[in-house]
């Protein structure tokens, strides 16, 4: 093989491990491997579900996977060594299955549905809107976990065949992926060991004292109203309107990963909707709609935050879905029309593997080429099981879910290997998933399609399900190989470390959930406002043609969906143009999620944003490097503490003490009303 120094090719990830064999599938998934992802995805998952419970929020969790999934080999083979026990080194190819495995994992969590679809059928959620039994579906948890084994790994099999055309001919960039991957090759030289130990260190510390915190506060929230998450932090009249910080430490974590924008839009989002709207429109109760109906109505105010924000939501994926596509056209258009570039000079090696038609240029990538298509895994194979799961779908989900048909499952799984594609085509280029756009737009489908008379409801939140699954499990495969890719690991370890943390999440997550849901359904538990399942709700009642909606929302639908679409073009004509004020532009998508929001969430969120903005501010380095894994551990703690929590309660444990924060006048009566009693 004839060197290339990096003056010709740039600074080459490759030539550090060139001395370094590539592991065979035996050295890569080893028994090590799949128990560390097993004890980090279970971990993950409880974390992971709640988030998605009570904010909605789909945190990525990629970069906390390779780094636990790093220091916990780390410990366990220095245990090993300690008792001079024999074992195969620890590669960067493991470091990425355990990754990969974990991802994969945890987000079952949202292309499950929980927060989402599955809630949505509950009766808890639909309120006051129940017209027959036929649109309402408890959730159960064995027929969760049967349908997240019919629907999880269909996406995976039908993207398969595209891995090439995607990775290697066009070079799709998916910036998560890519980012994932430069992180385990640092992890894996000298320098990588010493900043991964101060991130695990770091993130050990945060998720120890979040926990610590989450305890304390629990002895001082023995009733409804009691303890330091209800203290009123604006004071007594802003804490009326839900402007105050809970001391929810993974709302803080959220709000440390989160863009700075995202977090901004959020602001300026409830500062409109809970300051200015919804206030005014409280005071037409009983003009313009009923004053006798529940908060869960969407007769009532209900109605117009779900027809509002939903609005706000459809024209943002509305617009980005059209540029993603013209983008994406373009872009498959320019390349096809570059001319064969010629080799001219000396043939390089590895040439033979490009099926670009156009040779790869730098050593990195002649070296990752001929990895990645080392590996084949026929597409007869991959074809074949698709169109067996496929089937297997068709008889079986319209028993669990009857009011969806089995001709509209076929058509599903007819349609779906179409959009699967441009969905993960357009995440390489935007680093976008798009599989919530996609299941919205068969939610409309299918709910017209339906009617609410057969079930209509339950028939459009389970075929959305179903599109968001298999899309958004293409598209997180996608970027895994990606990640393979960059380190030099099989593909055909990636996809088998895929289906592997598939399946445990298929049996994880319903478990988690139901933990949760359980103590929910007490009284006694907190699943947060609901804010997604409620939207799924409402988009599936008006896809169904619900009618009785309160007086003036779908002017209002229709005034908001106007100005959303009309920020959403000013932004990205702000972006080509380079405007300055193209950073102060807010987010359309972030507004409207606050529209949902109890103000407390954004509020929480926009502190932790506020805490890394200043922490890069004062020290960029250590800001930039050390934030994640702070966030990290606040949200792991927070929501291992909340399971902790939710299994003292499912005890019958009680906390000792009651603290409320009362106002002057309120706190004088209290004491007049005490003071009447007899001293004991």
């Amino acid at each position: 093989m004839e060197p290339f120094n990096d003056f010709q090719e740039g600074i080459s990830t490759e030539h550090a491990f060139e001395a370094e064999p590539i592991p065979s599938l035996s050295e890569t998934i080893t028994p090590r491997s799949l128990v560390v992802s097993f004890i980090i995805g279970a971990t993950l998952s409880v974390v992971a579900m709640k988030v998605t419970l009570s904010s909605g929020f789909i945190l990525s969790f990629s970069i906390p996977a390779g780094l636990l999934g790093f220091y916990v080999s780390r410990v366990w083979i220095r245990i090993l060594d300690y008792f001079a026990v024999s074992h195969l080194p620890f590669t960067r190819q493991e470091n990425t299955i355990i990754q990969t495995c974990v991802v994969a994992c945890t987000s079952i969590t949202f292309t499950g549905g929980f927060g989402t679809y599955i809630l949505a059928m509950s009766k808890k959620t639909a309120g006051g809107d129940v017209k027959d039994g036929n649109n309402i579906e408890e959730p159960s948890i064995a027929r969760m976990v049967t349908f997240l084994f019919l629907i999880s790994f269909a996406g995976m099999f039908i993207i398969m065949p595209f891995r090439k055309v995607m990775i290697i001919r066009h070079r799709l960039t998916y910036p998560s992926g890519t980012a994932t991957a430069h992180l385990i090759n640092s992890f894996h030289t000298p320098q990588g060991v010493k900043q991964a130990r101060k991130q695990v260190t770091l993130l050990f510390k945060s998720f120890g004292g979040t926990m610590a915190w989450s305890l304390f506060q629990w002895f001082f929230a023995s009733g409804p109203g009691c303890g330091f998450k209800f203290f009123p932090t604006f004071g007594l009249e802003a804490y009326k309107h839900g402007f105050f910080f809970d001391f929810s430490m993974a709302n803080v974590g959220i709000g440390m990963m989160c863009p700075y924008m995202i977090m901004f839009s959020m602001l300026i989002g409830t500062i409109i909707s809970w300051c200015m709207i919804w206030p005014y429109i409280e005071t037409k109760e009983g003009i313009w709609y009923p004053s006798n109906l529940g908060p869960n109505s969407l007769s009532g105010i209900r109605g117009y935050k779900v027809l509002i924000g939903l609005s706000m939501i459809l024209a943002d994926c509305l617009f980005v879905f059209l540029c993603i596509m013209v983008r994406t056209t373009c872009t498959m258009a320019k390349r096809r029309r570059q001319p064969m570039q010629g080799g001219g000079g000396h043939v390089q090696p590895f040439q033979c593997l490009d099926t670009a038609g156009q040779p790869v240029k730098s050593f990195d990538d002649r070296r990752r080429a001929q990895v990645f298509l080392r590996d084949e895994i026929p597409n007869s194979i991959t074809i074949g099981c698709y169109v067996l799961l496929s089937i297997v779908a068709v008889i079986a989900i319209p028993q669990l879910y009857p009011q969806l048909r089995y001709h509209h499952v076929a058509l599903i799984y007819l349609g779906a290997p179409v959009f699967a594609f441009c969905n993960a085509y357009g995440c390489g280029v935007t680093d976008i998933n798009l599989g919530s756009t996609y299941c919205k737009i068969a939610m409309l489908v299918f709910g017209s399609w339906v009617g609410i008379k057969d079930g209509g409801v339950v028939a459009t939140l389970v075929a959305g399900g179903i599109m968001i699954s298999i899309l958004g499990n293409a598209a997180d495969l996608t970027q895994d190989l990606k990640t393979g890719y960059l380190t030099l690991t099989s593909p055909r370890a990636v996809f088998i470390s895929e289906v592997i943390g598939m399946t445990v999440g298929c049996i994880i997550n319903p478990t988690v959930f139901w933990v949760f849901y359980k103590v929910y359904r007490t009284g006694a538990g907190d699943m947060g406002d609901m804010p997604y399942a409620k939207l799924y709700r409402g988009f599936a009642m008006l896809s169904v043609g619900e009618q009785g909606l309160p007086r003036h929302s779908l002017f209002l639908c229709k005034l908001f969906f106007v100005l959303a679409l009309a920020l959403s073009v000013l932004r990205e004509v702000a972006n080509r143009k380079q405007w300055r004020i193209r950073r102060y532009i807010p987010s359309t998508i972030g507004m409207a999620v606050a529209f949902f929001m109890p103000p407390r969430m954004p509020i929480g969120m926009c502190i932790g944003s506020m805490v890394a903005y200043l922490w890069e501010k004062i020290d960029a380095g250590r800001g930039r490097m050390l934030s994640p894994a702070l966030a990290s551990g606040f949200i792991c703690g927070d929501g291992l503490g909340s399971l902790l929590l939710s299994m003292l309660t499912l005890m019958d444990a009680s906390a000792p003490i009651c603290i409320k924060f009362l106002s002057r006048g309120d706190n004088e009566k209290l004491d007049a009303f005490l003071a009447t009693l007899p001293i004991r």
